[in-house]
């Protein structure tokens, strides 16, 4: 169950990343540039669970 958890997570943080990259702050830019990798981290780390099993 893990895994859908994590993956889930991630693709929100993508897409709020994604949202906040269009904004005109740069700080705020920056901002979403680190929540869209956070995003991918946890979207590979779903991967993951789901191929150990969620022995992890």
């Amino acid at each position: 169950m893990g895994e859908l958890t994590e993956k889930i997570k991630g693709n929100a943080n993508e897409a709020a990343g994604n949202v906040k990259q269009q904004s005109n702050d740069p700080e705020t830019r920056a901002e979403g540039r680190q929540q869209e990798a956070k995003g991918e981290a946890q979207q590979f780390k779903g991967e993951v669970e789901g191929k150990l099993g969620n022995d992890i």
